[in-house]
């Protein structure tokens, strides 16, 4: 596991981590990475949700979300240090993850 700290990145670290992921968006004020989920069905996307909560919720880091049928938009950053921090790459990475295990 990545270090977890909620040390604010800076621009070059972010320039980084960006690179292992794949389909997130960077936004211009490097304060907040975004994707957008596609999954077959309403249930498909909810239950990856709720999946997704429960490892969210052991790390303390609660993504921001919307959720229309089959379409789930994720934007992640930490207001603790109003940037972005490790926590936020963890947390996409399991998002990868886990939406390979729901939409195979």
């Amino acid at each position: 596991m990545e270090n977890m700290d909620a040390k604010k990145l800076s621009n070059k670290e972010i320039l980084i981590k960006i690179k292992d992921l794949k389909k997130w968006h960077l936004k211009k004020d490097y304060n907040a990475i975004k994707k957008t989920f596609i999954f077959t069905d309403f249930k498909e996307a909810f239950c990856w949700m709720t999946y997704v909560s429960l490892e969210a919720e052991k790390y303390n880091h609660h993504p921001e979300w919307k959720n229309v049928y089959n379409k789930v938009e994720v934007y992640l950053s930490t207001h603790d240090v109003n940037g972005l921090s490790y926590k936020d790459f963890y947390i996409a990475k399991v998002m990868d993850f886990n939406y390979k295990k729901f939409v195979g």
